[in-house]
């Protein structure tokens, strides 16, 4: 059976080695890079199903290394940093990490981010109800995994994909923030709002005409979001 291969990426040798012995011992396979460009040239040239790394590096920083490998690839990334303030995690979000793990950590920490990124990699956060969801001109194939607005093909990240699935299936519906980040990143992430923000943008910007002004994914502050096939007509 083919082991799931790791690229750890940090230039502080301590914290490389606590990372890729943690991941070894959990029987994944390990690799393991100094810098920004060392990992993107091992990225190009080895099979990879999960990239943890540092955002301090030397060279190209761990933000540059996000943005080039999103360019290319869905792989997974986990970010590990220093700085826990919500400006830093949403600035990793937007560069296109998966998840956000503030150092310190520990072992049992590290390893839940680990398993639960690799679950949403794998499809399997979602349920088992693969029927295709039609909603005004919005069509959803789960199993596929494919949404078109008029027949045009909206790219999707595995993450967006998930979210907007979850919404669509609850057209109408007003689902609060907890919810969504239980049903669609998992239990451990339920207040961890700045994904869901980080997302939900990423979203308008792809599926809403005018981004700034949403017609079809609304919020209700205080209550949370709700997927609408069309506007709401004015009372």
């Amino acid at each position: 059976m083919k082991r799931t291969r790791v690229l750890v990426v940090d230039d502080e040798a301590a914290l490389r080695k606590f990372v890729t012995s943690v991941l070894g011992a959990a029987g994944y396979d390990v690799l393991a890079s100094t810098d920004g460009e060392q990992a993107l040239a091992l990225a190009a040239q080895e099979p990879l199903d999960l990239v943890v790394l540092d955002l301090m590096l030397p060279g190209i920083d761990g933000l540059e290394v996000c943005r080039r490998l999103r360019e290319v690839s869905d792989i997974p990334i986990i970010v590990l940093s220093a700085k826990g303030e919500e400006v830093d995690k949403v600035d990793a979000l937007n560069s296109g990490a998966d998840d956000y793990l503030t150092k310190p950590f520990g072992v049992s920490e590290l390893l839940a981010r680990v398993q639960a990124v690799l679950r949403r990699a794998g499809g399997r956060t979602r349920g088992t109800d693969k029927r295709v969801l039609v909603k005004g001109p919005f069509v959803l194939d789960p199993e596929a995994r494919q949404f078109t607005v008029d027949g045009r093909e909206v790219r999707l990240t595995r993450t967006e994909f998930d979210l907007l699935h979850y919404l669509v299936e609850n057209s109408g519906k007003v689902v609060p923030h907890s919810k969504l980040l239980t049903e669609v990143w998992g239990m451990e992430y339920r207040s961890q709002t700045e994904y869901l923000h980080v997302y939900v943008r990423r979203l308008r910007h792809k599926i809403e005409a005018d981004p700034a002004n949403p017609r079809h994914l609304v919020t209700l502050p205080g209550l949370g979001y709700t997927f609408r096939p069309e506007p709401a007509t004015p009372s």
